[in-house]
This record gives structure tokens, sequence and C-alpha cells, in this order.
């Protein structure tokens, strides 16, 4: 069976997502626990979507979706289980064609310490344009890094 992008705004679903984050990385060196992690998944904007196979839930992508950085993709996370397999591309596929319908930008941060993810959204077409100092947590940076087709401007925006 193939795997299934939907938008949810369920509560299980997302305290099943928040337990992901909070077990893996960045989150465990980022010394997030499962409330900060549930939070993610809350208020106005953010649209999180799931991807499942078989009822299993594999991932999620939460975007949020308005402010000055419309088009941020705030988290993703997938499962220890399901990792290394392409849900995490197939996730962030599915996020800039969503983005990219209202805004010519996609942006994402990734911890300093994350090299593996870096060179993984570098791969994928992200540039790096800033670095948010001790932005988390002391003594790790945040990178803010961007996708784009064109400027605002050219969108009609």
């Amino acid at each position: 069976m193939p795997i299934s992008i939907t938008l949810t705004n369920d509560m299980l679903l997302f305290e099943q997502g928040a337990a992901i984050m909070y077990q893996s990385e960045p989150w465990i060196t980022l010394k997030r626990n499962f409330n900060h992690c549930i939070q993610s998944f809350l208020g106005e904007f953010k649209e999180v979507y799931i991807a499942k196979e078989n009822d299993q839930l594999l991932g999620f992508i939460i975007v949020q979706m308005a402010g000055t950085f419309k088009g941020y993709i705030q988290s993703i996370a997938i499962t220890e289980n399901a990792r290394g397999k392409g849900i995490g591309t197939t996730l962030i596929a599915f996020a800039e064609k969503r983005i990219l319908s209202v805004s010519p930008n996609i942006f994402i941060c990734v911890s300093s310490f994350n090299i593996k993810a870096q060179h993984w959204y570098f791969k994928l077409g992200y540039e790096k344009i800033g670095v948010l100092k001790d932005f988390i947590v002391k003594d790790y940076d945040e990178i803010l890094l961007r996708k784009t087709i064109g400027p605002l401007s050219n969108f009609g925006l």
C-alpha cells in the first residue's frame, strides 16, 4: 500500500508525533521534553501533515503558513523504523508543493550540530541564509535555510 499524507488536527496523533520528537535528535540535544514537543503542534496558521502506511504513523511535518516567514517548515520527524526509506524526502516534497502554492520561499532551520540533516537539506536545494546564535539552547545555533523560486515581487505578493 502506498504512503498517504494527510492534514490532521487530531490530538492523539500530535501526542504520537511529540513522542517521536522528544526521543530523537535534534530534540534530545536541545533538551526538548514531551511537553515542549506537544506545543510544537499547536497554534494558529500551523498545518500538520502525517505520513501513514496501513494506518501506521511513519512521520509528520509541521508547516507555518502565515507571517514574515510564511512557508516555514517548523518540524519534521520520522519514526525510527521508517528512517532511511524516503519518508522524510516525500514529506518535504509535499510541504514544498503546498508552500509554493502561496509563496515563492520555503524556510527551515537546522541545528548547528545536526550535520547529517544539514547535508540532506543542501542536497534538496536549500541554501544557508543566516545563523540564529544560541536560539533554542546556549552553545547551539540554528541555521536558517531557504529554498526559493524567486522574490516575493515576482510572485505577486
